[in-house]
């Protein structure tokens, strides 16, 4: 088997208690996943294991410290598998994507001088524009915006080539839009980045739970994503390479380490949180495992199938929603909409309804128990200059363990309810 058959869907689900849920005699449908995702039984038993097991400080040299560094190790590789690094050195743990950003970009502006320039763009969730427009300004460095094609709100390429340049210290760009569910061509970025002199800093928050990361591949130089977003718990990651890591002053305390992933986690870290975090990897790559029948594959080559099959069956998914909301009147879909391009976005879609207030689509949503987002998500910069204003949009997102079904009874909800609603 090396797809996503009904019955493998449903032995995924069966993993995660809380699909279980039932709200007005109703199960509950989770389509809230691009703000974080529910966990299988294997993350919340290793996360409560660690106290019962090991729950101790770094470095001692006592059982419960020594069986919680073998862990913290176990983790660093796991993750250092899961983005494609070679070194679990080069994996760093923190809160979550935004903290560790704010944190790294303290120490990587420290490298700039007045008159440089650094490049972000305006579909890009806030946590990777904020922190280095803070520090930007801090350096009196000055910032470009690459802006995105407003026929199917992909990112502008020819603009983004414009803004580069000699003066060019930095390119912050997301590996795909928490909005609009667009994947953005990185390692092509990553290449003209370069060919200016610049770094890049990759958002993959949003690509987490959709597509295998490859850090190797896109020769980007830090990337950073957040284990909740991929079934984990609340856990940073940020990777970057070694010998950048290596040249650059982290701001620590003096005790602890200069070199190594040490030299970046300040203080004590979330420890039972990595505990989690390890096992929500090993979710994924026994997928791929359980796909092949081949219980002993190797981590990485089982999280490339496993992922593989979960961007097929996504991308059925997308389709039947796409296709249905295509048919109702009133409804804007902002992102790819023919699936012939569909390789180029993933299962997140956001959606206004010329009668209804994205707020109030919302709520009849959820009376009905499906769940979804609405706002800008931090998207801000994109929703601002969309002019949708505070109500922002609806996201619906999709991700492996929801169903054909689910998707046909939020359909029918808009079908029935939301213009019902909208011509009273």
């Amino acid at each position: 088997m090396s797809k996503f058959s009904p019955e493998f869907v449903e032995q995924c689900r069966q993993q995660f208690p809380a699909l279980g849920r039932i709200e007005n005699g109703r199960p509950a449908v989770f389509f809230d996943g691009p703000a974080g995702t529910q966990v299988p039984q294997r993350v919340i038993d290793a996360f409560t294991d660690y106290f019962v097991r090991c729950n101790s400080n770094h470095g001692g040299v006592f059982g419960t410290a020594v069986d919680s560094d073998c862990l913290l190790h176990s983790a660093h590789q796991a993750f250092a598998d899961f983005v494609g690094a070679d070194d679990p050195e080069e994996i760093i743990f923190g809160q979550n994507m935004t903290s560790l950003t704010f944190s790294f970009s303290r120490a990587l502006s420290k490298t700039w001088s007045a008159g440089d320039e650094i490049v972000v763009t305006r579909l890009d969730h806030d946590a990777n524009i904020a922190p280095w427009l803070m520090a930007a300004e801090e350096r009196q460095v000055e910032v470009r915006y690459v802006e995105f094609n407003r026929d199917d709100f992909t990112l502008d390429l020819e603009d983004l080539s414009k803004k580069l340049n000699s003066k060019t210290r930095l390119v912050a760009v997301g590996c795909a839009s928490n909005a609009t569910g667009g994947v953005n061509p990185v390692q092509q970025i990553c290449e003209m980045a370069h060919d200016s002199g610049a770094q890049v800093f990759l958002d993959a928050v949003h690509l987490g739970p959709h597509q295998l990361i490859d850090v190797k591949k896109w020769n980007c130089d830090f990337l950073a994503c957040s284990a909740y977003k991929f079934f984990g718990p609340h856990l940073g990651i940020l990777w970057g390479k070694s010998e950048l890591l290596e040249s650059l002053r982290a701001f620590k305390v003096r005790p602890a380490p200069d070199s190594g992933s040490g030299k970046w986690m300040t203080g004590t870290q979330s420890h039972e949180s990595i505990a989690g975090g390890l096992a929500c990897v090993d979710y994924l790559a026994d997928l791929g495992r359980q796909l092949t029948d081949d219980l002993d594959l190797a981590r990485r080559p089982a999280l490339e199938i496993a992922f593989r099959a979960i961007g097929e069956y996504e991308r059925s998914l997308v389709t039947h929603l796409i296709e249905g909301l295509l048919e109702l009147p009133g409804i804007k879909v902002y992102g790819l909409t023919n699936p012939e391009t569909f390789s180029g976005r993933f299962a997140t879609v956001s959606i206004t309804h010329t009668g209804t207030p994205s707020s109030q689509l919302a709520k009849l949503l959820a009376d009905e128990a499906i769940y979804v987002w609405h706002g800008h998500y931090y998207a801000q910069q994109f929703v601002e200059s969309l002019g949708l204003g505070d109500e922002g949009m609806v996201r619906i997102g999709l991700l492996h363990y929801n169903t054909k079904e689910e998707v046909e009874r939020l359909l029918e909800v808009i079908r029935h309810r939301v213009f019902a609603t909208a011509e009273a």
